[in-house]
């Protein structure tokens, strides 16, 4: 079901405006075929950008929600934008590599990468260095970007995730 998108998304869109061009609808997948070389570049981004970014808490919530590509220091935003971003300059269709916003188990809302594959989506996470099924993650899932545009939104109800 459409919902908003996070106010904070859309602050990043006006600082980025690339990261949130809608895409052509060309013929194709909204999924990429997961070979090893994907996987291993899956990993690389993963380990690069959670290495690259040291953690830094946004104590001023809402106000202080900034989503920045690249940061020295950040928070989750950061570090999920960035991923997104690396992986569609490697190549990956925009379309496959979207942001989703879930809870904590201990209640906080957070930001993954999640890329679509013919393999099921996968999670890229700054908690951890695995990368697993979303269905393995411990996440309350809240909302998604649709895949042929950014901007857009889904909610994701219990029973959809």
């Amino acid at each position: 079901m459409p919902t908003l998108a996070p106010m904070a998304f859309t602050r990043f869109c006006l600082e980025y405006p690339a990261e949130c061009k809608p895409q052509r609808l060309l013929p194709g997948s909204d999924r990429v075929e997961l070979n090893i070389t994907c996987w291993t570049e899956l990993e690389d981004v993963n380990r690069t950008v959670n290495s690259s970014i040291h953690p830094e808490r946004n104590e001023e919530g809402l106000a202080g929600e900034k989503w920045l590509l690249g940061p020295p220091r950040g928070d989750c935003n950061d570090y999920a934008v960035t991923k997104r971003h690396e992986l569609i300059a490697r190549g990956w269709p925009a379309r496959t590599v979207l942001l989703s916003e879930v809870v904590t188990a201990w209640g906080e809302h957070h930001l993954v990468t999640v890329v679509r594959t013919g393999s099921g989506d996968l999670v890229l996470d700054n908690l951890t260095e695995e990368i697993v099924p979303w269905s393995r993650t411990p996440y309350r899932w809240v909302r998604i970007q649709m895949p042929r545009n950014p901007n857009y939104w889904a909610s994701i109800s219990a029973s959809s995730a």
